[in-house]
């Protein structure tokens, strides 16, 4: 053989084992096995057939993104959502109630802050709990959609410990199965301001230990929930539309937002500096717990999720930060509040 073929041989052994390798690296498996690792089933072989259809395309869309990356900023990786669609995942993950009110016009106590640190991290500073999972998938991917109760609860943590130095997991099942009336409808849906007024009238929250999250609508235990371990004396909207203003009052306690999550890269966001295409139609809960600027320059906000660790920064995500919609992007600037202790 002549040295000539022996080198393309070669080039082309190289590329096979290269092609191969790839297609082992993680989160690329086939769907068999993300089955395995996820956990899931299906009711029979035509739904198992769908959802391969789906999460084959899923991984074709992250891959073919993933190509130009370096030019995004981002990177998007298969998760436990890759089987949906994404008007599903927007159906089954987002409820987020902001249609059903306005900002109110109440005092912002942050108002006349002059100088905030170049970076805050509230997890640092012993202010956050772990990374919760509002949910997940079953068989007909029906779950909570109580985003809403994990975004009051993680800031309501994060003032408590700043109050008292101790930082203590609070209940958002009790919010879903006791904070019933107006807007806040339990697994279908609710507003943090609304799950404030609640435990504001209750007189206190009590722990994730006491009332464990089940994930689903249930009645109010009164014994469990009367156990106060937490309370607050008020709340407090951000100024809407001003990221100066969100960030007068992150720099100072942990935040309640809500934004537009509805796009596919925000499903399948991984790593970096989320700069992606989204709106302003806000349908889903989540707290702002930091901010500060990456390594190539981008200023951004540090974003507490509700979607377990699987997802995103191991259930965070950063966001990009002084941009130049007035709502900031995907809208967290347009309604932001805060609980008072």
């Amino acid at each position: 053989m002549s040295s000539g073929n022996s080198l393309a041989s070669f080039l082309l052994l190289c590329f096979f084992l290269a092609s191969a390798a790839s297609r082992l690296l993680p989160g690329y498996e086939n769907h068999e096995q993300w089955m395995a690792r996820y956990g899931r089933k299906y009711k029979d072989v035509e739904e198992k057939e769908r959802r391969s259809q789906i999460y084959q395309e899923n991984v074709q869309y992250i891959e073919s993104f993933n190509i130009n990356a370096m030019n995004k900023g981002y990177k998007l990786a298969v998760n436990e959502f890759a089987d949906l669609t994404n008007e599903e995942f927007i159906t089954t993950r987002n409820r987020f109630k902001a249609h059903e009110c306005s900002p109110s016009t109440s005092a912002f106590r942050y108002e006349n802050v002059t100088a905030v640190p170049t970076s805050v991290d509230w997890r640092k500073k012993g202010a956050v709990t772990p990374i919760k999972d509002q949910g997940q998938c079953g068989k007909q991917h029906k779950l909570c959609r109580c985003c809403w109760a994990f975004s009051a609860v993680a800031a309501m943590e994060g003032i408590t410990q700043l109050k008292t130095g101790k930082l203590v997991s609070l209940s958002e099942q009790e919010l879903v199965d006791c904070d019933t009336s107006g807007v806040d409808q339990g697994c279908e849906g609710g507003l943090m301001d609304n799950a404030f007024d609640f435990i504001i009238s209750n007189k206190g929250l009590t722990t994730e230990t006491n009332y464990p999250y089940t994930g689903v609508d249930g009645t109010c235990n009164s014994n469990e929930e009367s156990n106060h371990a937490a309370t607050i004396t008020g709340h407090e909207d951000v100024p809407a539309n001003s990221e100066t203003a969100l960030l007068k009052a992150v720099a100072s306690q942990p935040v309640s937002v809500a934004i537009d999550a509805s796009g596919s890269d925000f499903q399948f966001y991984s790593s970096g500096v989320f700069k992606g295409d989204c709106g302003t139609e806000l349908d889903h809960g989540v707290t702002a717990v930091g901010y500060g600027t990456s390594d190539d320059g981008t200023k951004y906000w540090l974003v507490k999720n509700s979607w377990g660790t699987s997802w995103g920064l191991e259930g965070y995500i950063m966001m990009q930060r002084d941009v130049e919609a007035k709502e900031g992007i995907c809208g967290i600037a347009m309604q932001a509040s805060y609980p008072i202790a």
